[in-house]
């Protein structure tokens, strides 16, 4: 289930403005409670593959703190397919809702 939530999330997590990759990691982490710990072998291949795919750009940008930074952005199209996955997301989430309606057993 998380391999099918890793686009969405990027995408959600880039829709609010560029990020370098240790600004990515930390928000993940903080809106998941510590949940989702990425590791630069999980962030960069996702980023790839969405910057191959035509969802994300990336652009260097110096820094105050050190070397400069490698900065993600949500392209057009990103922003459309974003629209898209969360709106089916959304309609999942109402589904199963309705059939894990509280007090439902699960047990047979």
């Amino acid at each position: 289930m998380l391999a099918a939530a890793m686009e969405p999330l990027m995408l959600s997590l880039l829709a609010d403005g560029p990020k370098y990759g240790y600004q990515i990691i930390k928000k993940a982490r903080a809106i998941s409670g510590d949940q989702i710990q990425w590791s630069n072998s999980k962030l960069y291949p996702l980023l790839h593959q969405l910057e191959y795919d035509g969802l994300v750009e990336s652009y260097w940008q110096p820094s105050d703190a050190g070397p400069d930074r490698k900065y993600y952005r949500i392209k057009p199209r990103g922003k459309k397919a974003l629209v898209k996955t969360r709106n089916e997301w959304l309609s999942m989430n109402q589904i199963f809702a309705t059939l894990w309606t509280p007090g439902l057993s699960l047990e047979s």
